[in-house]
C-alpha cells in the first residue's frame, strides 16, 4: 500500500473479529516499530505480545479494579464517567491481540558533562525518551494498517501499569508506557476528520 494511503486511512480500531493473530504477525508490527528513531539511538523499546484471552481478562480487571478505587467528584455524572473510561482502558480484553510496550531507562550524552539530573535534562528536552517511544508506537500502527489490520494505541490501562509488568514477568527496570491493540477490524471505520492544513501549518521565512 502506498504510504500515503497507509497514513490517511490509519484510525483507532476498538472492535475487532475473532480470526487470530499469528505470532509473526506480530513480530513483524514490533520489527517495524523498532526501526523508528530514538533518543542517542538508544531504542528504549521492549514488546511483549499477547494473544490469551484468558490473561488480557485478568489485566483487563485489574486496570477495572485501579479506575473503581479513584475518588470521584461529588456530582451525579462521576459514576458515569468512571464507566466511561473504564470501557475505552478494558476493551482490549476482547481482541485478538495486545502488543505491551515498556521503555528502559537511558542516560543522555548531555548528562555525562553537566550537573543536571537525568529528570532535569529529560524535562529540558521534552522528554526524548518518550519522543522515541511515540514514534515506534506510529510505526506499529502504520505497519499494522499496511497489513490489513486495525489497531489502536491506549495508555488509559496505565493507572495499573506496576501491576501490569507484574503480571507479565517483566524487569522492573522497564516501565510500561503504550499498549497496542491488534486485530481484524469488525467492519469499517472511516478516519476521523483532521484539521485542515491551513490552520496548523505556518510558514516563516
Amino acid at each position: 500500500m502506498d504510504f500515503i494511503d497507509v497514513a490517511q486511512k490509519r484510525t483507532s480500531v476498538r472492535s475487532y473479529t475473532d480470526e487470530g493473530i499469528a505470532r509473526d504477525t506480530l513480530r513483524e508490527i514490533c520489527r517495524i516499530g523498532g526501526l523508528a528513531p530514538s533518543v542517542n539511538n538508544f531504542q528504549p523499546w521492549r514488546f511483549v505480545a499477547m494473544t490469551s484471552r484468558e490473561k488480557m481478562s485478568e489485566i483487563a480487571a485489574v486496570v477495572a479494579q485501579k479506575i473503581e478505587a479513584l475518588p470521584e467528584k461529588n456530582c451525579e455524572v462521576g459514576e458515569q464517567i468512571k464507566k466511561q473510561v473504564e470501557y475505552f482502558s478494558t476493551f482490549f480484553e476482547k481482541a485478538p491481540a495486545v502488543i505491551f510496550v515498556f521503555s528502559s531507562p537511558y542516560e543522555s550524552v548531555l548528562e555525562q558533562g553537566v550537573t543536571l539530573t537525568h529528570d532535569e535534562v529529560n524535562r529540558m528536552r521534552a522528554y526524548p525518551d518518550m519522543q522515541s517511544i511515540g514514534a515506534c508506537v506510529q510505526n506499529m500502527l502504520l505497519a499494522a494498517v499496511n497489513m490489513g489490520l486495525g489497531a489502536c494505541w491506549m495508555s488509559s490501562p496505565l493507572i495499573a501499569k506496576q501491576e501490569i509488568a507484574k503480571m507479565l514477568n517483566v524487569d522492573s527496570n522497564c516501565e510500561l508506557v503504550a499498549m497496542v491493540v491488534v486485530g481484524y477490524a469488525s467492519h469499517d471505520f472511516p478516519p476521523k476528520q483532521k484539521k485542515e492544513i491551513d490552520t496548523i501549518f505556518e510558514f516563516v521565512s
